[in-house]
């Protein structure tokens, strides 16, 4: 017989149980909606996270732009304004004025050096010469905008020197930049970046520098400034994903004891175009640049001394070229290489003409390791074309325009003409603002029978000297001293090759020389 008692305590239980099952459903149904919720606004926290770093990364991409500094060995070019000038706002001045649209700048660079037994000279003598040069720099650059000025003026002395002024070295006060310029900061839009695409049209005299400064430079290292005198229109700038630089200039003569004067003889004209977008480990510049002489109205050589009869010869050369150069990703590879075509037609003599057919091409690869001393490792190949024996109806020898020769030799030995050069080179800091580099280079005319430009235009006609130049071996050392004071050191030696110890102009001479330096530089800001 059925026990009521028990069927109310089993009711009772299965009560209990059922409640508090019924209640841990609940809980554990109102636990799952909280833990998708929380999943929601994970995932919400982290899409806003990711938004956060994209728009960070954008405004970093676009602070530098498409622009990406060349790595390869003397070929980062002096910056416009020079490096040596500042906005007035953030220079000690700011004490003394509340100005906000000027640029200054000051400087004074003075050079100690030691050649011994100088092939750039027709003698074996060491020569101890003090070189000095002081800049200054001033420029109103938002005051009036679009109309904007810049002046800045240099003197260049050598003393204590063995050989007679030239203009290699001195010129006396001249201003090397004194140009009106209509500035227009937004010109041409924004690019996709939002960096301003401006429009920059100068007009007076102008240094600068273009491509890798083997065609157009400033001559940084040299004591005087290479100087020109006419217009130039930029379209873009650096950060840009292109930019286009228009040329029509006149060379400026530096004259030792007068003031320099415009070559009427010469006009030069010229196109670079830079395009950085295409991909994001080559920035490519085609270049084409025309320089056109009129021999009736040269006066003056490009040293400075009055031409000669012979040297007032019609020329009309034609250059045109691509760079290439770019990081290889994150690998600490780099790469930069150039190609130039020459053609034109000048005067052989006063009633002789030829045609002008040269070439040049340079590659360097380098590799900066990661450590802390980022250490460079590079080499490097270069050849501009010289003249052959059978040549004798067509220059074959490359024009340098108005390049900078260091790159190629420490001890300004090599220009780029009638030349094959090798150059292994290591680059490192080891400390802060502490630079140091060398080199080991080989050397060899490009045909026996032209000159060495460099080396006192040395030549042997018969090409029996052969080819082999010489090597040289350098090393650099700048650093700070002080605030506003750095030091540049160097030496370098050179071995001279077969040309130099059986060319009948140097039979007898000393084949080595050695070349030293101290270079202290002050900055006024």
């Amino acid at each position: 017989m059925f026990n009521k008692t028990g069927l109310i305590q089993l009711l009772i239980a299965s009560g209990i149980v059922l409640t508090a099952g019924l209640s841990y459903a609940a809980e554990e149904t109102a636990n799952t909606a909280l833990s998708a919720e929380e999943i929601d606004q994970q995932e919400r926290i982290k899409a806003r996270k990711a938004e956060i770093a994209a728009e960070a990364a954008l405004a970093k991409k676009a602070e530098k732009g498409y622009w990406v500094a060349p790595r390869a060995y003397g070929t980062q070019r002096e910056t416009e304004p020079p490096r040596f000038v500042k906005p007035i706002e953030k220079t000690w001045l700011k004490e003394y004025t509340d100005i906000d649209w000027l640029d200054v700048g000051a400087d004074y660079r003075f050079r100690y050096e030691n050649r011994e037994n100088d092939f750039r000279r027709g003698v074996n003598v060491t020569d101890e010469p003090f070189l000095l040069r002081s800049r200054i720099y001033v420029a109103v650059r938002n005051k009036f905008d679009p109309l904007r000025f810049t002046l800045e003026a240099e003197d260049a002395r050598r003393n204590h020197s063995n050989f007679a002024r030239d203009n290699r070295d001195v010129d006396l006060a001249e201003p090397i930049q004194a140009y009106a310029e209509l500035f227009f900061k937004d010109g041409l839009g924004k690019d996709d970046l939002g960096n301003d695409r401006p429009v920059s049209l100068k007009a007076g005299r102008m240094a600068f520098e273009q491509l890798d400064r083997r065609l157009i430079a400033r001559n940084e290292w040299r004591n005087t400034t290479n100087t020109f005198q006419g217009v130039r229109a930029t379209f873009g700038q650096h950060k840009n994903d292109w930019e286009l630089d228009l040329l029509a200039l006149q060379p400026i003569v530096r004259l030792t004891e007068q003031l320099n004067q415009r070559d009427k003889s010469q006009w030069f004209y010229g196109a670079i175009f830079d395009w950085r977008k295409w991909s994001d480990i080559v920035t490519l510049s085609p270049s084409y640049f025309y320089l056109k002489q009129d021999g009736d109205e040269v006066k003056y050589t490009s040293s400075g001394s009055l031409a000669t009869a012979a040297q007032r010869l019609d020329r009309s050369i034609h250059t045109a070229g691509l760079r290439g150069y770019g990081l290889i990703g994150k690998t600490g590879l780099d790469y930069d290489l150039s190609y130039y075509r020459q053609w034109g037609e000048e005067d052989r003599t006063l009633t002789a003409k030829r045609d002008h057919r040269a070439y040049s091409y340079i590659a360097e690869i380098g590799y900066t390791a990661d450590h802390e001393w980022k250490p460079r490792f590079s080499a490097n190949y270069g050849v501009a074309s010289g003249n052959k024996a059978s040549s004798t109806g067509t220059q074959e020898r490359f024009d340098r325009l108005f390049g900078f020769a260091r790159p190629w030799s420490s001890n300004d030995y090599i220009q780029m003409e009638n030349i094959n050069a090798t150059k292994v080179r290591a680059e490192f800091s080891p400390f802060t603002g502490v630079n140091i580099d060398t080199g080991y280079s080989w050397y060899k005319l490009d045909s026996a029978t032209d000159r060495w430009g460099a080396g006192n235009n040395l030549v042997d006609a018969t090409g029996r000297s052969g080819r082999d130049l010489g090597e040289e071996w350098d090393i650099r050392v700048r650093f700070p001293v002080v605030d506003k004071v750095s030091a540049n050191v160097g030496y370098a030696y050179f071995k001279g090759g077969d040309f130099i110890k059986n060319a009948p102009a140097t039979l007898g001479r000393k084949d080595t020389s050695n070349f030293f330096y101290v270079e202290l530089t002050v900055s006024a800001f």
